[in-house]
């Protein structure tokens, strides 16, 4: 008779109603959630839209400007845990000799010498970054430019002592330096080193030396870190600011 149900017809709706709210669950999970395996968001084209904590950076460095020429260490002292992770982030994956660095998923450009800097003898890494880490050498070397000739000081070069290292350089290098780091950001090309002592091209007309060099290109090192285009260290042992670029 219309109208009328039995016992099984409301044990259906009342398991259907049950079911309901375990299908709308089971729905947002599959198409709402985006895969954060490692900290990383991934925005569906597999591009990351999220930065994890350890990717970010403080912000602001105004107090430390006054130090910037009584205590480097203090100024420029961004961890390798930090640079590490941004370089993962942002770079290749470790290649394991030069004919691999060819065969990158990423592009890599290769480092030569310009009227701004110089590729030193390299004898743990290859002359190549990726092209963010390529445009940032070269702002800072168009920077240095700029500031020695604002004070009318001749010009000379950076000179460039390390890019990208692969696993085995790595472990080469810890035989003869052992404050390098297994966890080296060299390995993703996405990090340099650029000599604090040794600049090309310094004549006899430049009054200043590379003391006085070294404090402009700390200014230009700074003034790029606060605006977070890179993270630095000003190393000791081997006289060189590291950098690695961050975006």
């Amino acid at each position: 008779m219309k109208g009328n149900f039995t016992v099984s017809h409301w044990m259906k709706i009342f398991l259907f109603a049950l079911a309901i709210p375990m299908l709308g669950v089971s729905v947002s999970c599959s198409s709402g959630d985006k895969d954060t395996s490692n900290g990383k968001a991934d925005d569906g084209d597999g591009g990351l839209t999220v930065k994890p904590a350890v990717l970010k950076m403080p912000d602001d460095m105004s107090a430390l400007r006054p130090d910037l020429h009584r205590n480097y260490y203090s100024v420029f002292n961004d961890s390798n845990k930090y640079q590490y992770a941004h370089a993962e982030h942002l770079g290749i994956a470790p290649v394991t000799d030069l004919r691999s660095a060819y065969f990158t998923k990423r592009p890599i450009v290769k480092i030569e010498d310009t009227d701004l800097y110089i590729v030193d003898s390299l004898s743990h890494s290859v002359p190549f970054l990726v092209p963010e880490a390529a445009r940032l050498l070269n702002d800072i070397g168009e920077g240095f430019r700029d500031s020695l000739a604002s004070k009318k000081i001749p010009r000379c070069r950076l000179k460039i002592t390390s890019l990208l290292r692969t696993p085995s350089t790595v472990k080469s290098l810890r035989r003869i330096n052992r404050n390098a780091t297994d966890s080296s950001a060299h390995q993703f090309a996405t990090t340099f080193d650029i000599s604090y002592y040794g600049f090309a091209g310094i004549g006899s007309r430049n009054q200043i030396g590379a003391r006085g060099l070294k404090e402009i290109l700390a200014e230009v090192l700074y003034d790029l870190r606060s605006k977070n285009r890179c993270m630095v260290k000003h190393e000791v042992k081997s006289s060189c600011f590291h950098v690695t670029v961050i975006n």
